[in-house]
């Protein structure tokens, strides 16, 4: 049940919704939880949150012909190769706090091919949860 929770907690997260995965995490790793269950469970509903971003920017990219979509065509056009070209990278930080959720989402809305964003958010999110767990291990 533990880890289910956590798994919850960081696909919330990872929505535009507010939540810590990362109090429940350390709440669990220092009540006796496997830390490489706790590291599964917080990085793969992190990761799965942070797709259903990433579908809901690419869903939001049918409407940009519409007078009410955010940003211009012109804009738009500007931006996609700028993000395609140094913006990928910039995945790798979508665990980041204020940033890292609409990062994932702009990905969608600039098209970013779903295996190249799965990979790089995998990795970002499970660099972070990793490290977290190593440093408290190291405090418990």
């Amino acid at each position: 049940m533990a880890y289910l929770s956590l798994f919850i907690i960081g696909f919330v997260a990872a929505t535009l919704f507010p939540a810590s995965s990362e109090v429940v995490l350390l709440a669990l790793l220092q009540q006796g939880e496997q830390p490489l269950l706790l590291w599964l469970a917080a990085t793969t509903g992190n990761t799965l949150g942070s797709c259903v971003n990433w579908w809901l920017g690419w869903q939001l990219r049918r409407f940009q012909h519409k007078k009410w979509f955010p940003v211009s065509e012109k804009q738009l056009a500007r931006a996609e190769p700028l993000f395609l070209k140094y913006g990928r990278w910039s995945l790798l930080l979508s665990w980041l706090p204020i940033v890292g959720d609409p990062l994932t989402m702009i990905a969608g809305v600039l098209k970013v091919p779903f295996p190249v964003f799965l990979v790089l958010v995998a990795i970002g999110k499970g660099l972070r949860y990793g490290i977290l767990i190593l440093l408290a291990l190291s405090f418990f």
